[in-house]
């Protein structure tokens, strides 16, 4: 019997070790599956992402009669410049353009950044009668679609003689990124510890001060992110543009491929379309890999407060 009762207490000991054993080694196979699930489907989402770039750029190495080919061949044969040099013929001066377009992108982010860093910095530091009213309703702007007022817009802009200027159209831009930026700028300072803005202010350090010398530099990622924002939000803007600009010497670049690409009975140059798209995602593209990781953190920022 005890003979017995040691075999029992013995295999079930053994048991007991081999079930531990299958599962410590059903565990990583299933975080290796999981894992690998993740990858495959990360994968094909870039894929799917990537695929309209790709054939962009594809068309935009195609000569003219490839690019207008029905139906389209899918790789250039042979692989041609000629959309990027009749861009920048002299015929065009598309640099004029892409200039107006860089002027209007740097005036709406640093129009932008003066009032969202300022208000945001009020919204988030410092408590006053109906904070979160006011705050609130700037961030009702949201849910007004920007074409819905570009006719109201328009007679403003006529009235006070900014119609057809590009200072009217940076502060038609800048209007519109205000709530963005505001709820941005808010989350990034609410999420500053206090006892930095206490410290600062028992040192004698005055508002403006501190907000210069010591807030700016911490929520950092969130300036970025306002700024990124801001920058791609103007330089992409088309029909803003369309409708407020009227000298054509004024058009930025989206505005400007629509006329140049147009040609008779409406027939569109692909080709040279597709290269200036290419071309102005040239700018976007770098700044976002350059500033992608204070881009993140701003984004982030006073989630986890």
């Amino acid at each position: 019997m005890a003979g017995t009762a040691l075999t029992d207490r013995t295999g079930h000991s053994r048991g007991s070790h081999t079930t531990v054993a299958a599962g410590n080694g059903v565990r990583p196979r299933r975080r290796r599956t999981r894992s690998a699930g993740w990858y495959v489907v990360a994968t094909i989402v870039a894929l799917l992402f990537l695929l309209p770039f790709a054939l962009l750029l594809v068309t935009a190495l195609k000569t003219p009669g490839q690019a207008a080919a029905s139906p389209p061949s899918y790789l250039p044969h042979p692989v041609s410049g000629s959309n990027f040099s009749q861009l920048f013929s002299s015929s065009v001066d598309l640099t004029r353009y892409v200039g107006n377009s860089l002027l209007v992108a740097l005036g709406t982010v640093v129009g932008t950044l003066i009032l969202c860093v300022l208000g945001g910095y009020g919204f988030g530091l410092y408590r006053f009668p109906g904070r979160n009213i006011w705050f609130t309703a700037l961030l009702l702007i949201f849910m007004v679609p920007f074409q819905s007022v570009l006719t109201p817009l328009y007679v403003v802009l006529r009235t006070v003689h900014m119609q057809n200027s590009l200072l009217g159209l940076v502060l038609v831009y800048v209007t519109y990124q205000l709530p963005f930026g505001l709820f941005v700028m808010r989350n990034s300072f609410a999420a500053v510890p206090r006892a930095i803005a206490e410290a600062s202010e028992l040192d004698g350090a005055g508002p403006l001060t501190r907000l210069w010398r010591i807030h700016l530099r911490l929520v950092l990622p969130g300036v970025i992110t306002v700024a990124i924002f801001a920058f791609i939000a103007a330089w992409n803007d088309f029909i803003g543009a369309l409708i407020l600009l009227s000298d054509q010497s004024k058009f930025t670049l989206p505005v400007e491929l629509l006329t140049l690409v147009t040609g008779r009975f409406g027939v569109i140059n692909w080709g040279v379309l597709e290269a200036g798209v290419v071309i102005s995602m040239v700018p976007c593209v770098v700044i976002f890999l350059l500033l992608q990781r204070y881009y993140l953190g701003g984004i982030l920022s006073g989630a986890v407060k």
